[in-house]
């Protein structure tokens, strides 16, 4: 991911470069008028903030796109970890349990075969690490 980031930051940085170069191009081309380095000076500064505005939008924006990431891989390996234990329980049945994770909160959808089935599915996916709650819709049939 650091890779992706360095790559892009370049990417927008070399974009900067070469607008703070049009830039200083086109203002100096204006220094033969009277007042032209003044007026120069003043849209390089003008150029200046505003590309950096764009690089922090950019960062900040790459910087959400990291963590929604980071947020959805933790999430998936809290579903796949749930499903194996589950799976490893004699008493359940793993392709009647649907395990779904969004944000640390798990969620269990399906049918057991008892009331003791129902609350060792929840007790298994409460006791993962990363879990914030467990929502229980299983339903005993």
């Amino acid at each position: 991911m650091r890779k992706k980031n360095a790559h892009t930051s370049l990417t927008v940085s070399g974009i900067l470069v070469v607008a703070a170069c049009l830039s200083a191009s086109l203002g100096l081309a204006g220094c033969d008028k009277e007042d032209g380095a003044e007026e120069a000076g003043r849209k390089m500064d003008q150029t200046a903030e505003r590309m950096g505005n764009q690089l922090e939008a950019t960062k900040e924006s790459m910087d959400e796109k990291a963590e929604t990431a980071k947020n959805y891989l933790q999430d998936s390996a809290i579903t796949a970890k749930i499903k194996a234990e589950i799976l490893a329980e004699p008493a359940l049945k793993v392709l009647q349990i649907e395990v779904t994770t969004t944000d640390g909160v798990v969620t269990l959808n399906g049918t057991v075969d008892s009331q003791l089935s129902l609350e060792r599915a929840a007790e298994v996916a409460r006791k993962n690490q990363g879990v914030t709650s467990v929502e229980n819709n299983l339903v005993v049939e």
